[in-house]
């Protein structure tokens, strides 16, 4: 759900689509202008793309590679640690076998209502447009947060389970974002016996678990279907769970403290913050799970919670990585810092060198009628493509509008830097040249 340091608890909410006529015809324009694909498949599916389809290739290269898997990749020593402590620590009564499922199969490609509707999402949220997600075509988008196998996973079933794996979406390019990160969701539910006893009778609201009285309505600490001892006692369970692992991750000695906080399928709901390294780290985002959202999966007759994690924030503290470029790197001299090592191991990355930045500057009139934020994530896109893991950061510094002539533009600064090398101004201008042509080529635009 939650992918920290993104406000937002692992979901991409649901949102309207594009509301302008402007852009609509910037978006029909730009697809005209892309890669002609028949077919796009994925995880052993087919689909096929159309007007809306926007993955660029940077994205597809980023789907051919499944660095969670990768045992030398410090991301998959963070993820078999979370699980490893799960399985130890929450066992099936009698048999004894490990209580949570782990989920990490699921399909990337999941249609616009696993990835906005399932979760009931608001309707003004910005999320649902092109420039926030890729879409393969009208019905079907790469998967924005692992939340989208929620409603899936409920309905066959499962009331304890974590959904792992790489999550896509068009943000900004600097030192903490990149196209692809990677989340672990956790949801468990709870009947009325497993969360308060079979002869638990403390209260007439105890005895039942969604009796409410009839004029009850939503208040901070509970839904209206929720009695308070039901939401009570599974907040409980919810913040021992998470206490308890971020104790596994960051030691018993570390100081945590609880916000409340809001999400649109949560409430009440929390996040939870560590103090490591002289500083409050937000961990990851919690709560008490809609009634509807169980509701809409056939589950009637039971309470839940779920929370979410963003494994590359954790990984980047845990580690010490300054740069999330770093975990898609082959570089032997990254790799094998981490390769060999058990996932309860104290590892510390050391910087092999730091090579001098190269920055370079765009900038270009719009095409007519093409508003400021319909260009953006095209231009990270285009960036990212070309440039790949030599740009370590992209910044718009400047927007302005003629009014007279009827000509917008922007600027954006671009920071070149290889962990491999020091680049040089004339090797870097290559790229440089071939960014601008591209965006010349493929959008409109007239280089300033």
């Amino acid at each position: 759900m939650l992918q920290t340091g993104r406000r937002c608890f692992s979901v991409l909410a649901r949102c309207q689509p594009i509301a302008t006529s402007s852009a609509r015809a910037y978006s029909t324009e730009k697809a005209q202008k892309m890669e002609k694909r028949e077919i796009f498949e994925l995880d052993g599916r087919q689909y096929t793309p159309d007007a809306l389809y926007n993955l660029s290739p940077a994205v597809r290269r980023l789907l051919d590679r499944r660095i969670l898997q990768e045992t030398s990749n410090p991301l998959n020593l963070l993820k078999r640690r979370v699980v490893d402590y799960v399985h130890q620590t929450y066992r099936k009564p009698g048999n004894r076998s490990p209580l949570f499922t782990i989920c990490e199969s699921e399909p990337r490609v999941v249609t616009t209502y696993q990835n906005f509707d399932s979760l009931l999402t608001p309707e003004d949220h910005v999320s649902r447009r092109p420039s926030d997600t890729y879409y393969v075509n009208r019905e079907h988008c790469l998967r924005a947060h692992t939340s989208a196998h929620q409603h899936t996973l409920m309905k066959q079933g499962l009331d304890a389970f974590l959904v792992i794996g790489d999550v896509y979406r068009r943000d900004e390019v600097d030192r903490t974002h990149y196209p692809c990160f990677h989340q672990i969701e956790g949801v468990r539910l709870y009947t009325r016996d497993e969360l308060l006893g079979k002869k638990s009778d403390a209260s007439e609201n105890a005895a039942e678990l969604f009796t409410v009285t009839r004029d009850a309505s939503r208040i901070p600490e509970k839904q209206e279907t929720h009695s308070l001892d039901a939401v009570k006692a599974a907040e409980i369970q919810l913040k021992q769970f998470l206490e308890s692992l971020c104790d596994e991750l960051f030691g018993r000695d570390a100081e945590k403290r609880w916000v409340d906080a809001y999400f649109p399928f949560t409430h009440p709901s929390w996040e939870l913050e560590v103090f490591y390294n002289g500083q409050w780290l937000e961990v990851l985002g919690c709560g008490i799970m809609e009634q509807k959202l169980l509701e809409s999966a056939g589950v009637t007759d039971k309470i839940g919670w779920a929370f979410g994690i963003g494994l590359e924030r954790i990984a980047m503290v845990l580690y010490g990585i300054p740069d999330i470029r770093l975990f898609w790197s082959k570089d032997t001299g990254f790799l094998s810092q981490f390769a060999g090592k058990q996932p309860g191991e104290d590892v510390k990355y050391k910087q092999i060198s730091a090579h001098p930045q190269v920055i370079f500057d765009i900038s270009f009139f719009l095409p007519d009628s093409t508003e400021f934020n319909d260009m953006t994530s095209d231009v990270y896109d285009t960036i990212r493509t070309i440039g790949g893991e030599l740009v370590e950061q992209v910044k718009l510094t400047d927007e302005f509008e003629n009014k007279k002539k009827a000509k917008k533009s922007q600027t954006y600064r671009i920071v070149y830097r290889s962990h491999e090398k020091a680049l040089t101004k004339e090797e870097v201008n290559v790229i440089h040249k071939q960014i601008e042509q591209s965006l010349s080529t493929t959008y409109g635009v007239v280089l300033r």
